[in-house]
């Protein structure tokens, strides 16, 4: 019986301890308000990962353009848009993309590191 636990335990443990992942639909909140005010869903593509934002929960900005933007995002629709690019993995985080705030058309470096609990 120990035997077939153990087995059991070295074939499931693998699996748990990689259930974790960065990819899927995300709340952003507002920092200020700590309210979610889109989602974002994070995917991988050619081994880095990416973002695009796939709901805004305001109705009133279903139709807002990142006016702040410069070069191809310039006036394009939020709603839709890559805002996490490139980011490869490292160990156990995700580093070496830029994400843009389109609130504000800024880009900044960025890393992903998902927290155990």
């Amino acid at each position: 019986m120990k035997k077939i636990v153990l087995l059991f335990c070295c074939i499931l443990l693998p699996f748990l301890s990689t259930a974790q992942t960065i990819f899927g639909l995300w709340e952003v909140s507002d920092g200020k308000s700590n309210t979610v005010d889109s989602v974002v869903e994070i995917y991988e593509k050619e081994g880095k990962a990416y973002a695009k934002v796939v709901q805004i929960m305001d109705t009133n900005e279903q139709n807002a353009r990142c006016t702040e933007c410069t070069g191809e995002r310039e006036n394009q629709r939020i709603l839709g848009m890559n805002i996490l690019t490139g980011l490869e993995k490292e160990g156990n985080e995700w580093s070496g993309g830029q994400i843009l705030d389109p609130k504000n058309g800024k880009t900044y470096k960025c890393y992903i590191k998902l927290k155990r609990q």
